[in-house]
């Protein structure tokens, strides 16, 4: 109830903040009480309990309750449910203050029976891991670290596609975030192919999507995603090419907010994504994003590193890089990697 009662609030914060008039800021405690079948005494105490978790809610007698402004970030699963507009993605949602891995627990999940959809999330991990099984630091109060995880009926062929897919979702996301207070800041967010999410040149985001098959048959998906959000200190090794959502745009933003942005586009692609079993329809909107789009890379390829221009991908997601003499290489992620030719991107 209290992510329904948050939910009724802010939509009514953001009427006024569109022009509504000051009134309508306000929701009566009998309101919610009919809308939610429960007595007065519940509603205090829920919004008790959110202010207590940091909302600034106040309550005008004979008017009711309104959200007001608030300084300190509040991340929990009831702030991420209130903003949620997706059907069946991120539901259910779990939330931890601390955990080992949100991939670990989306795997457990996973096999005692979790439906598809489910989403962990987590302010901190204790043992979150990168590709090829290096660690990923995950301090609290600072980043993004959420695993989606899905049971999907389609054959282990397509399942390494899914990580451009949430690649796309996470860009997409990240833009919606942030066209909400500079159109500007939202032009600076792109991707590097395959899936490294870039916001003005630099790295802000990892994805690693792990299977569990049996007899032949998918049985579970999980995508963990690692966003640096507010600005920190990186590891020398990635300190060129790493960057905070927040240092590179030069304001704060809502992770909770954006965790939501990220899901409805994922939504919304992984449905267009499941019409095909590729990336077919989704390759323009990939390409729009695309950093490399149409500029000369350097392939670092074991059989001999060669430059060409990119030209966008193919239906599944390999990296179309046409050469001087004309022809069209595909380029597959798990073979070799892609680097500007002045930088990272």
């Amino acid at each position: 109830m209290k992510a329904k009662i948050l939910e009724l609030l802010r939509e009514k914060k953001d009427r006024v903040a569109a022009g509504a008039p000051e009134s309508e800021a306000y929701v009566s405690g009998q309101e919610l009480c009919e809308q939610f079948g429960v007595s007065r005494t519940a509603v205090w105490k829920a919004i008790g309990q959110l202010k207590k978790e940091g909302y600034v809610i106040e309550a005008v007698q004979n008017r009711g309750y309104r959200l007001l402004d608030q300084t300190e970030e509040v991340y929990n699963q009831a702030d991420i449910q209130s903003r949620l507009k997706t059907k069946w993605v991120a539901h259910p949602l779990q939330f931890f203050d601390s955990i080992d891995s949100t991939n670990i627990r989306a795997k457990l999940e996973a096999e005692q029976g979790a439906e598809s959809g489910l989403l962990v999330v987590s302010d901190m991990q204790s043992a979150g891991r990168g590709r090829r099984g290096r660690g990923w630091e995950s301090p609290a109060g600072i980043n993004i670290y959420y695993t989606l995880m899905l049971k999907p009926d389609f054959s282990s062929d397509c399942a390494p596609m899914l990580t451009l897919v949430m690649a796309l979702a996470v860009a997409k996301g990240i833009r919606q975030t942030l066209r909400r207070d500079s159109e500007e800041a939202a032009a600076k967010v792109g991707i590097k192919w395959p899936n490294d999410i870039v916001v003005d040149g630099k790295k802000v985001c990892g994805i690693l999507t792990e299977m569990s098959m049996e007899q032949g048959y998918i049985q579970h998906i999980v995508i963990g995603v690692g966003i640096n959000v507010r600005k920190q200190e990186f590891p020398e090794e990635i300190r060129d090419r790493a960057a905070a959502i927040d240092e590179q745009c030069g304001f704060r933003i809502s992770r909770s907010q954006l965790i939501a942005d990220i899901m409805e586009a994922f939504e919304e692609d992984y449905e267009i994504f499941l019409r095909t079993h590729d990336l077919k329809g989704l390759r323009a909107s990939y390409a729009e994003l695309l950093v490399n789009q149409d500029r000369e890379v350097c392939v670092l390829d074991p059989k001999g590193e060669y430059r060409g221009i990119a030209r966008g991908i193919n239906d599944q997601g390999e990296l179309l890089v046409e050469r001087p003499d004309g022809t069209v290489e595909e380029v597959y992620a798990g073979e070799v990697s892609v680097r500007g030719i002045y930088g990272y991107v």
